[in-house]
């Protein structure tokens, strides 16, 4: 059997209870889940791709490659061969899988960040490797390492890492051998900070050797419930993966992959999404700060990352009792013991009741 840490989700489940019986019903800001319309692109390209009886590809249509490969060289500046694209069945799976893809078991450490989305860790346990959070990786010592993974922006925290640390990073597991996977995901919402790419030219000095970068179309196109999502980057790990990703079957739907081309060719719908978080954004934070939290970093992302001073529970538990449910930042890692993580994915509604709430 193989040992995983509990679901931390479920630890919630008494403090939602709690929130539900607040007379104005419940304010959930703890996963950050989508809740705005999927965009007509996505829509209308799903129902006209619905007749798809045969089986899709699992290294992706031409079509999709070749949108996903014109977002990245559009929006953030990097280009990539379309062969050098790879659909996921979400970001989720792919974070869960790549260490076992890639190769990784007994004796080998896979390095994530101190404070991190959890997946991160039961990915690495996943594929009997040894799971190492760490922010700095001279510890390391002679350990054998195959891949490090680092976020920015960072969930929970909303940090963005510059490019000049960045490049540290890809220095570093270049003279080791090792991958970098950058998960990517929330790329496109830098508030006061600008996000870079793994394989921005400014971090990857023109070669994307060793490097991948994950992307989800699940927060900045509404497709959380179509699981769509992409790696991006080293022709010959993509390919690696392609090889056995076929053999077991991961395969993204042929209607997913027609609404995931849609929606990369277009930026429209995008902006607005980002226009409501951003929006959502400057009603919760300030609410949060007169009602006496402190919200450090998150200058890019979906979360502010917030502490009073108490124990995150504590924390959780006070804004349970005003029926606004967070996420306990020790979710994320023993660091996380003193803040919350609350998301900006409720309806304008609902942020708003949280708003009056704080007040």
């Amino acid at each position: 059997m193989i040992g995983l840490p509990d679901f931390p989700w479920d630890r919630l489940a008494p403090y939602k209870e709690r929130a539900l019986t607040h007379p104005g019903g419940i304010v959930d800001l703890s996963i950050g889940t989508p809740v705005d319309p999927v965009p007509a692109v996505a829509q209308e390209a799903l129902a006209g791709a619905a007749d798809s009886p045969g089986y899709p590809l699992t290294y992706g249509t031409a079509r999709l490659r070749q949108a996903a490969a014109g977002w990245l060289a559009r929006r953030h500046g990097v280009t990539v061969a379309p062969e050098a694209v790879l659909p996921t069945i979400g970001s989720k799976e792919l974070v869960a899988w790549l260490p076992t893809l890639l190769g990784a078991g007994p004796g080998d450490h896979v390095v994530h960040p101190a404070l991190a989305y959890p997946t991160y860790d039961v990915g690495a346990r996943l594929a009997g490797a040894t799971p190492y959070a760490s922010d700095g990786l001279l510890a390391l010592g002679p350990e054998r390492v195959p891949l490090v993974w680092v976020n920015s922006p960072s969930n929970p925290t909303g940090r963005v890492l510059p490019p000049e640390h960045l490049r540290k990073v890809v220095d570093w597991a270049r003279e080791r051998g090792a991958v970098v996977a950058s998960d990517e995901c929330y790329i496109e919402l830098g508030w006061e900070e600008h996000p870079v790419s793994i394989l921005h030219p400014d971090v990857s000095g023109g070669s994307h050797e060793g490097l991948l970068a994950v992307h989800s179309l699940s927060k900045r196109s509404n497709l959380a419930g179509y699981r769509a999502g992409f790696v991006a980057g080293d022709p010959a790990l993509v390919a690696r993966l392609l090889e056995v990703r076929k053999h077991a079957g991961m395969i993204v739907p042929q209607p997913v992959q027609a609404a995931m081309a849609a929606v990369l060719d277009d930026d429209a719908h995008a902006a607005a999404q980002r226009e409501r978080y951003a929006a959502r954004r400057a009603a919760l934070r300030p609410a949060l700060e007169k009602a006496g939290w402190r919200v450090d970093h998150s200058t890019a992302g979906l979360y502010l990352w917030a502490s009073d001073g108490r124990p995150c529970w504590e924390q959780a538990g006070a804004l349970a009792e005003l029926g606004v449910l967070v996420a306990p930042g020790d979710f994320y890692g023993p660091g996380g013991g003193s803040h919350i993580r609350v998301a900006m994915t409720a309806s304008d509604e609902r942020i708003n009741a949280a708003v009056l709430r704080l007040q």
